[in-house]
């Protein structure tokens, strides 16, 4: 039960990753899309593609945050009153990136609305940058199972800081896909192609990313590493064949595969880390098992979980249909 808890876990996980981290990578573009006058159609692209889905990917945040607080209490307690600056960094930024972007709207004033703007693209930077270190201080063991680890030096190393970087290029990387497929459907030729080109540098900057993440998972948390290269090299193979994959298919005119071929990447390198740190959940130092809650609460768990996926997700995916198919009004 308690290992079912923990790929419940895992699944919020790669939803958010995939959705959130293309909501946070429009942010990325839209920041370095130029001045008013150059940046102007590629932040309306963005605006566009998010307008519709931003708050509503932001679910699967609340949903992890639930399923790790209920189904296990001691990494919640250990990963908070450890973490607790890179996670209020990362909460900050989700507050003044959602404010900046319901706002730049609807204030009056081009300087306001240039503020506004600026505070949702550099929060879009700042919140998935902190979420990484943490993930990165998680994997690399810096996690006591007690807690109240130091509040600094468990994630200002360079392996948690090269999986925040990570993040960014990750995030950049399936919004700059997503946003190809969303011109295309708009007949936004020329935005079309300024989001391909984007597309191509992001993928290889996060492979980037990846392999210098890999060696220093080398020197820092030789566990997850080992496993990773062993028990998850599989799911490593899938993500770099996705990858390089989705960047013949781009680089071909190719358009149907580019989707699932970035999203498989970032979903393969999700379970390679479950299955790089299985048994823990706080590598060494808590196994999923002895950090799980009693079996009635997992139990309860379950049960809201089979209504989340009977209710919640056909929502979700109406929603996101509706986006796909222009059925719904982008401008509020």
């Amino acid at each position: 039960m308690s290992t079912a808890a923990a790929v419940i876990l895992w699944v919020g996980a790669t939803f958010y990753a995939i959705f959130g981290g293309a909501d946070f990578g429009g942010g990325f573009w839209d920041l370095i899309a130029g001045d008013a006058y150059k940046g102007e159609r590629p932040r309306m692209a963005v605006q566009r593609s998010l307008t519709p889905v931003w708050e509503a990917n932001h679910v699967w945040l609340i949903f992890i945050l639930v399923v790790l607080w209920t189904a296990f209490p001691q990494a919640f307690s250990a990963i908070f009153s450890t973490l607790y600056v890179p996670l209020f960094l990362a909460v900050l930024g989700i507050v003044l990136r959602g404010s900046g972007f319901a706002f730049r709207k609807s204030v009056e004033g081009l300087q306001a609305r240039r503020a506004a703007g600026a505070v949702f693209a550099l929060s879009s930077l700042v919140t998935p940058f902190f979420m990484g270190t943490v993930v990165g201080a998680i994997a690399v063991g810096n996690v006591p199972a007690h807690g109240n680890g130091d509040a600094f030096s468990t994630w200002l190393q360079p392996a948690p800081l090269f999986i925040g970087a990570m993040f960014v290029a990750t995030g950049a990387y399936l919004a700059a896909v997503f946003l190809v497929g969303d011109t295309r459907r708009a007949e936004d030729r020329e935005m079309e192609r300024y989001f391909e080109r984007r597309a191509l540098a992001a993928g290889v900057v996060a492979g980037i990313f990846a392999i210098v993440g890999l060696i220093a998972l080398h020197s820092e948390a030789h566990y997850v590493y080992e496993r990773l290269v062993h028990q998850g090299l599989p799911l490593v193979i899938v993500s770099a064949l996705c990858g390089i994959g989705m960047l013949v298919v781009l680089l071909s005119g190719g358009r149907l595969l580019l989707r699932p071929l970035a999203a498989g990447a970032v979903i393969a390198v999700i379970w390679g880390w479950f299955v790089a740190q299985f048994p823990y959940l706080l590598p060494t130092s808590l196994t999923i098992s002895a950090g799980a809650a009693p079996t009635a609460t997992l139990g309860a768990i379950f049960v809201v979980f089979g209504i989340a996926v009977v209710v919640v997700i056909p929502a979700l995916l109406v929603l996101y249909v509706l986006a796909q198919t222009d059925m719904l009004d982008h401008d509020h």
